[in-house]
């Protein structure tokens, strides 16, 4: 039980310190997050056998939050907590790739009923280290932050231009917009962070050169689109 690590995102302070204690009561190590934002973040730097996720989250909402974990990790289990239970919603819920619902307010069994039923229905877990992404002939891997090439040599990349890729990744074929990618990984969409933005960009698309069906297009003013 002690392997097993759960990222909690929740934004009331209250509950998200109750479910926490409750859950590090049972073993297991949490990691507890309060915005969507800073939990992708954290969910491409560790190993996590759960998500418990809020649907209303500041930076980023949890569906969104979902559907860019599902990029990285197509495994791992994700429980929604949410007041809004709309059928539209848990449809939704559901699609942007989450494995259950629980409905606020909720008991602390009811909880760990579901939490218990989401591990053993996965017991064989992927891990995301192991997740390889395919962009054309490239194969990119963000635990390593490694992308690699037939016949060349494997490109390290930094952490930053791996959480850009891995953002570009997501939407893949879509246009990603400017000011959600500066705000997600640098906080702010300043002059001087859209500047070093575009040097990022700069330096993915050079080490994607190899491949010419793979394309980073820069919509000006409005976003990048990775085509691939």
């Amino acid at each position: 039980m002690e392997s097993t690590h759960i990222l909690l995102v929740e934004d009331e302070p209250f509950l998200a310190k109750v479910i926490k204690d409750s859950l590090e009561q049972r073993s297991y190590q949490v990691s507890l997050v309060g915005d969507g934002r800073n939990a992708f973040r954290l969910f491409g730097q560790e190993l996590f056998s759960l998500c418990i996720v809020d649907v209303m989250l500041p930076q980023l909402d949890g569906f969104t939050l979902v559907k860019q974990i599902r990029t990285l990790n197509s495994q791992v289990p994700v429980l929604f907590l949410t007041a809004r239970v709309a059928d539209k919603d848990v449809i939704e819920g559901y699609s942007s790739g989450g494995n259950d619902y629980l409905k606020k307010p909720f008991s602390l069994d009811e909880l760990f009923l579901r939490v218990n039923e989401l591990l053993r229905r996965n017991i064989n877990p992927v891990p995301a280290a192991e997740t390889t992404l395919p962009i054309g002939q490239y194969q990119f891997v963000p635990h390593t932050q490694m992308l690699l090439f037939p016949n060349q040599k494997n490109i390290r990349l930094s952490h930053r231009e791996t959480q850009l890729l891995q953002l570009l990744y997501g939407h893949r074929n879509q246009v990603l917009a400017r000011k959600q990618v500066l705000l997600m990984l640098w906080g702010d969409d300043t002059i001087y962070n859209a500047r070093t933005m575009d040097v990022f960009i700069t330096k993915l698309r050079k080490h994607l050169r190899a491949d010419r069906s793979v394309e980073i297009v820069n919509l000006r003013g409005v976003g990048y689109k990775l085509i691939c």
